[in-house]
């Protein structure tokens, strides 16, 4: 009676991606087939295992078929028939197709397949391995044709991988999928690469920071961002609108996308990189203390520290000194005094209007400028482009006539430096290589600024307030606990306020054409005698 008991059954269906099992019926329609089969022949279904990754002909790297070994493996009293669809969903693999089979003959479990049956003969032996190599020589024919038609889309400029962060795929008429900007992500990628190109921010420590400060940037489930990120963020010049695939010899491909930034930015980043490390700001600036190491010890000279001093029902903000020998060290100040007095000597730094009138006619005319020799870079660069181009020509002709791989190897070395220096003076050269923003667009923070201080100060964020500070002021102000802050130092460290009261102060002027007589001589020092 135990021997004619129907085995127990248990179904094996997988399916070669998670696309396939999001948007197709193949898992479902598997499992259905499957079932019918066991009904048939009266057996009893215990499970179902399924899998939605190919995993490359490697059963082991499978979930499902995992979890199928382990469930036999618990259970060794039964006897068991795996069940699945089709041959080529076992293992499309020649090695593995056979280490599986050998799996389940040492856990005592029988295979069935809707498709094939195994007959332990010679003859039924070959061929299953025939059928197992076949579908091994498929799916390695499949990947070559996906890597292939890959390599040609990239070839002609449409990038084929995940988007990056700030880029998604949209269908574009005449491109098909075309990386486009992904908002509100593409502009704060494109704020921290002009903020890192410019100087802005001076570390990728600071990037890091300005990312996490963003809450729709994508970030760690800590609530960080990692600095492998970062460092992607920054390398990857799809931002400047090429495709770089080295492993498939696709060196800075230009890519249909419209790009983030231009090369000549995204250059200055890759140099900026190479260059020596500089240290990131302070970490514990806050809000709550936005001039800590800005306002000095008057005593030691040392920046002052801040902190909170609990009371018996609450805190107590103060800035104090903590440099040893110091005599003012431990001494608080409150925060809201030195707070008061830094308001008060803002207030005191407004310009007049006709001041602030001149130095917006004065950037006026040195944005005119940059406009102007703009101009004259592209067409220098263009000068430059005919001259790489001969350089270039005359490379490739000595590896035409050239037999040593070293030498061939050395003019494509050349060749490469040249390309990428012909990229950057296209865009040098391009009708678009002045300025990216309007006048007041660029300069509305600093006008900002120098019309009114206190109003940036005002501002609640911290970088803000930075802003101030840096415009302001070329070092920090030395505060007394008695006296203030110096005024003589205010005076000496107020770099624009202190040029522009050097303008403003200056008692000569322009005098009238009319006021001036013609000479009578080449001499200078002759006049008429009237």
């Amino acid at each position: 009676m135990e021997k004619q008991a129907p085995p127990y059954a248990v179904i094996y269906c997988r399916v070669s991606s998670q696309k396939q099992k999001t948007t197709g019926h193949g898992l479902d329609s598997q499992e259905l087939r499957c079932r019918q089969h066991a009904d048939s022949l009266g057996y009893k279904v215990e499970a179902v295992f399924p899998d939605d990754v190919s995993g490359g002909g490697d059963f082991m790297k499978r979930p499902g078929m995992v979890a199928l070994l382990s469930y036999l493996d618990a259970q060794p009293h039964k006897r068991y028939v795996v069940i699945f669809d089709d041959l080529k969903r076992f293992a499309r693999d020649t090695e593995f197709h056979i280490k599986l089979r050998r799996a389940f003959k040492v856990r005592n479990a029988r295979i069935e397949c809707l498709n094939f049956k195994f007959e332990d003969t010679p003859e039924g032996r070959f061929i299953e391995t025939i059928l197992a190599a076949q579908g091994e020589l498929e799916r390695e024919q499949n990947g070559r044709q996906v890597v292939q038609k890959m390599q040609a889309r990239l070839m002609a400029g449409y990038w084929c991988f995940k988007p990056c962060v700030g880029l998604k795929f949209a269908k574009v008429e005449g491109h098909g999928k075309l990386l486009v900007r992904n908002e509100p992500l593409a502009s704060i990628v494109e704020e921290a690469l002009r903020g890192f190109a410019s100087g802005r921010f001076a570390s990728t420590t600071e990037v890091k920071r300005f990312l996490e400060s963003q809450p729709s940037y994508p970030k760690e489930p800590d609530g960080t961002v990692h600095f492998q990120r970062v460092n992607d963020l920054l390398t990857r010049p799809i931002y400047a609108g090429y495709l770089d695939v080295p492993e498939w010899r696709i060196v800075m491909q230009p890519g249909k996308h419209e790009p983030l930034i231009d090369l000549r930015t995204w250059q200055a980043i890759q140099d900026r990189l190479k260059g020596p490390p500089k240290a990131p700001v302070r970490k514990d600036l806050s809000e709550d203390f936005p001039l800590r190491g800005f306002v000095l010890c008057d005593c030691c000279g040392r920046p002052m520290t801040a902190g909170w001093s609990t009371g018996r029902n609450r805190r107590f903000p103060y800035y104090f000194c903590q440099t040893k020998g110091c005599d003012e060290r431990g001494r608080s100040v409150r925060k809201e005094k030195i707070k008061a007095d830094f308001v008060e000597i803002l207030e005191g730094m407004e310009p007049s209007r006709e001041l602030f009138l001149l130095v917006y006619e004065m950037l006026s005319d040195q944005w005119n400028r940059r406009l102007s020799l703009a101009n004259e870079s592209a067409e220098a660069a263009k000068a430059e482009l005919r001259k790489i181009d001969g350089k270039v020509e005359q490379l490739m002709n000595r590896i035409v006539r050239s037999d040593s791989e070293t030498l061939v190897a050395a003019y494509e070395n050349q060749i490469k430096k040249l390309e990428q220096e012909r990229r950057l003076l296209k865009e040098r050269s391009a009708p678009s290589a002045g300025p990216h923003k309007e006048f007041k667009e660029t300069y509305r923070t600093a006008m900002e600024f120098l019309a009114n201080p206190c109003k940036l100060w005002a501002s609640p964020h911290i970088r803000d307030k930075r802003i101030v500070l840096r415009l302001a002021f070329s070092s920090g102000l030395p505060y007394s606990r008695k006296r203030g802050y110096r005024t003589g130092e205010i005076v000496k460290n107020s770099l624009p306020f202190r040029a522009l009261g050097f303008i403003s102060n200056r008692k000569e002027g322009l005098v009238e054409l009319s006021g001036i007589e013609p000479l009578t001589s080449c001499m200078p020092c002759k006049r008429s005698p009237s």
